[in-house]
């Protein structure tokens, strides 16, 4: 099963991030410069928050709030789960779909190594999957393992 470092070392460690002082709107000028679904909030190169569309959909535009006015530190997600680089996707898997989340930072001694998304996992794993159904047949039409 792939961990979450060989994900990362195909797809690339680039993470983006913004500070609680951020208004929301600069969140959202990087995410669709980016083309992302979500960034991240450090401070001081610390991990202190997420925030995504889903937060944007659900705590700005239902409750009339201005993305202008509005720091990310009052709307951003607070308790952010990660996990760490030898996690196997099918435990990340498992957390996101449990907790309904879509992107997991990738954290290791306490700095942040990238970050995964339920796409970036599934598309993975599907590969994966791909890959073992395509030698089971090799080897069953007696091509010999892996040939």
């Amino acid at each position: 099963m792939a961990t979450v470092r060989q994900l990362l070392s195909k797809k690339g460690s680039a993470v983006w991030s913004v500070s609680p002082n951020s208004t929301v709107f600069a969140a959202l000028e990087l995410m669709a410069e980016k083309n992302i679904g979500a960034v991240l909030v450090t401070q001081n190169d610390e991990l202190v928050g997420i925030f995504s569309e889903r937060d944007y959909a659900r705590k700005v535009i239902l409750h009339g709030k201005s993305s202008h006015h509005t720091a990310i530190s009052d709307l951003m997600t607070h308790k952010v789960y990660f996990v760490k680089p030898n996690r196997s996707l099918s435990a990340c898997l498992r957390l996101m779909t449990d907790r309904r989340i879509r992107h997991l930072p990738v954290m290791e001694d306490g700095k942040i190594m990238g970050m995964i998304t339920i796409g970036d996992v599934v598309k993975e794993m599907i590969s994966e999957q791909a890959n073992t159904i395509q030698e089971l047949e090799s080897y069953i039409a007696g091509n010999g393992y892996g040939a």
